[in-house]
């Protein structure tokens, strides 16, 4: 720890994508900032989260794209898995990005301090190290990114070896032959999909209607259909009351239905706001049964100049609603023009197989917001560059506001699964956040052959005048 400093501009608990992203935005406009980080700066989202999350996706890419070898004709050996060697590298990965992160705070002179903060009346952030010393920070701002943890569900106590969180998956030294995934929302699919392609064999169990609650179905469909051909036993409207552990494995309990025997449970099923003792009486600062941290649209809390972001607080738990959060947050500060983030409109990824991306109103919000909609829908078998890449499973979907002659207007929702989708979903999100027309964007050029074509293909259809559909 460093020595106490009399006055900070601002004070950060948590070191995540929330917490050092106001650190560095701050430090760029010229803030004195002490950023508190009980473990290694880039929180959940850089060290158990979404990087190793992805890495780990991209390994069982490779590997299913290897297994495939021989549709484009290249002869190779069936694949085989090294463990250790996958997790090598994805710590290889996390680990150079953690640096490039120490650095980068570094090089803007923020002081990030180790230890547990919690703050205290008076805009005193109190310090405890893993020595159990402590010393005091104050700011004239405080903002407080503490992150969250994976949620857990009674009858499944984590033990790293049968059941396990997020946390214990990116430890794995070797994959279980049958695993049961509890939870079908974004993560839990995502684990699905990556543990079927290493070759585990897959049941994922939701105790709501449908995998992927919230997104659009017509973008779930293709979604649930590419599970059940590789093999995934997707059984929804279940609940889990507890399992039994075996000589091999454990047998998980399911309400009405015969126990499911399984090698691993992993439990999925969001997570929860890391806000234990994060603040003491007297602050003004509230937190809510669910423990997050209340706050206005502005990320502003009950106390004068006390803000908090990202998972602490009830907004979409995305690393990239924190980096937002995390400028809004600043720029305040500094007395800068700013603007509330509307969270209707933000960009979601999951990164199944098929990929799944979207933004704004799925078709039925539109209809239930009182919007009459026109909608456009393209597969992917008449786009050359996902019959190149042997990759055709998904949909993209346009929705768009009815017109009082008919014809398509502003565009509300843009839904879509299919191959590296993730990365194309810029032109709906532009097309949403600026309220473009379906005019506006179908004018526009998409290169050719390329995925991004689909998107244009199902933009002019909504004209009344496509191409290819």
């Amino acid at each position: 720890m460093v020595p106490t400093a009399e006055n900070y501009d601002l004070v950060i608990i948590g070191g995540g994508p929330g917490g050092y992203a106001t650190a560095l935005y701050g430090a760029a406009a010229g803030l004195r900032i002490a950023m508190v980080e009980k473990g290694r700066v880039g929180g959940t989202c850089l060290n158990r989260g979404c990087i190793p999350a992805k890495e780990l996706l991209e390994t069982a890419s490779v590997f299913r794209t290897v297994a495939g070898a021989k549709e484009f004709g290249v002869l190779a050996d069936a694949p085989g898995l090294d463990v250790p060697a996958m997790m090598s590298r994805k710590q290889q990965v996390v680990d150079k990005l953690v640096n490039g992160l120490s650095g980068l705070l570094k090089k803007r002179k923020v002081d990030v301090i180790t230890g547990t903060g919690r703050l205290g009346p008076g805009k005193v952030v109190t310090v405890t190290g893993g020595d159990g010393a402590t010393l005091e920070l104050t700011g004239t701002h405080i903002v407080l990114a503490a992150g969250s943890v994976p949620r857990l569900i009674p009858g499944f106590e984590v033990d790293g070896n049968v059941v396990l969180t997020s946390d214990e998956v990116f430890e794995l030294q070797a994959f279980p032959s049958r695993v049961a995934v509890i939870g079908g929302g974004a993560i839990g699919c995502e684990f699905a999909s990556m543990f079927c392609d290493l070759g585990s064999q897959v049941t994922v169990l939701e105790a709501l209607p449908g995998i992927l609650p919230g997104v659009d179905t017509d973008v779930v469909r293709p979604v649930q259909r590419a599970f059940q051909k590789r093999g995934i036993d997707i059984r929804t409207g279940v609940k889990v009351t507890g399992h039994t552990p075996g000589p091999a494995g454990t047998a998980v309990h399911l309400d009405g239905a015969d126990d499911l025997e399984v090698d691993a449970v992993v439990v999925s099923v969001g997570r929860r706001p890391l806000s234990d003792d994060l603040v003491a009486d007297g602050t003004g600062v509230e937190i809510d049964a669910r423990g997050f941290v209340v706050v206005d649209e502005w990320c502003r809390t009950g106390a004068d100049g006390v803000f908090a972001v990202g998972d602490v607080i009830n907004t979409p738990g995305l690393a990239h609603i924190g980096f937002a959060e995390a400028i809004l947050v600043v720029k305040q500060v500094l007395g800068e023009a700013a603007v509330p983030i509307d969270y209707a409109k933000v960009p979601w990824c999951v990164y199944t197989e098929p990929e799944v991306a979207f933004v704004g109103l799925t078709e039925a919000q539109a209809k239930e917001q009182g919007f009459d909609v026109v909608v456009s829908k393209h597969q992917w078998g008449g786009n050359g560059r996902a019959l190149i890449v042997g990759d055709t499973d998904g949909v993209v979907k346009v929705i768009a506001e009815k017109q009082a002659d008919g014809t398509a207007g502003k565009i509300l929702g843009v839904h879509m699964a299919g191959p590296w989708i993730t990365e194309q979903l810029g032109q709906g999100y532009l097309a949403v956040n600026w309220e473009a027309t379906v005019d506006d964007v179908a004018q526009f050029i998409q290169p050719h052959p390329t995925l991004s074509e689909n998107f244009g293909e199902t933009v002019l259809s909504l004209t009344g005048r496509g191409l290819h559909g």
